[in-house]
Parts: C-alpha cells; structure tokens; sequence
C-alpha cells in the first residue's frame, strides 16, 4: 500500500455554495473553509472538499460520487429542491436501482438503492 484517501476534491466556482448543497445531501460539518476551499466531513465516510478554479466544467465527470439512500424518489426529490438536477430515467439491474444528478454545478453523482426485485 502507497496511503490512505484523504478526501475527494471537487473543483468548481463557488466553494461555499458547493459545500452548503453537498452538506444537504451527505449531513456533516464544514471542517476548513477559506475563499479558495471549503472542507467538509459528512456523517460517514471521506471528507469531500470544494477547490476554487476559474475553467468551466466541459465534459463529463471521470469520477463521481455514489451517495447510498433508503429511497430513490425521496432523495431525488429532496436534492431537487436544494438545486440539483436529474438526468435521464432511474436505471435497475441486478444489483438495485441508481438515479444519475448533476449538483448545482453540473458535477455528476448517483443516488443508488440497494437491491431490487424487479417484475416484469
């Protein structure tokens, strides 16, 4: 083993803004907060920090976070309302369901359902 993760860091243009939505979805406490970086330690899990840049995001996210919820439509609902956005329909397999956002600034991330009998 080389280390340990630390912590995610997001880049985007309002820090602040950024961490108050993110802290709506995963609870938790700013931990380190200047102009350029806004830190925050959710209830369970890695530190998810928020990095001032000045480019514009352009293309889709290499990596994104997959928040765990008890109910898909709530938490949609629940993320909509504090200014996320859904792209496209739930998708199911074997392993359950997962619902693809963008967060205020276009940044992608998955709500996801554990498993789930699906009938035809």
């Amino acid at each position: 083993m080389i280390g340990r993760l630390g912590e995610v860091v997001i880049d985007c243009h309002d820090p602040a803004r950024l961490a108050d939505f993110w802290q709506h979805v995963l609870g938790g406490y700013v931990v380190r907060q200047s102009h350029e970086w806004v830190a925050l330690e959710p209830a369970h899990g890695v530190t998810v920090s928020f990095q001032l840049v000045p480019e514009e995001k352009t293309v889709k996210n290499r990596v994104h976070l997959d928040v765990d919820v008890p109910n898909l439509g709530d938490a949609v609902a629940a993320a909509e309302a504090a200014g996320a956005t859904r792209v496209g329909d739930v998708v199911y397999d074997e392993l359950g369901g997962f619902q693809v956002m963008l967060d205020p600034e276009g940044n992608e991330f998955c709500f996801v359902d554990g498993p789930t009998v699906i009938t035809a």
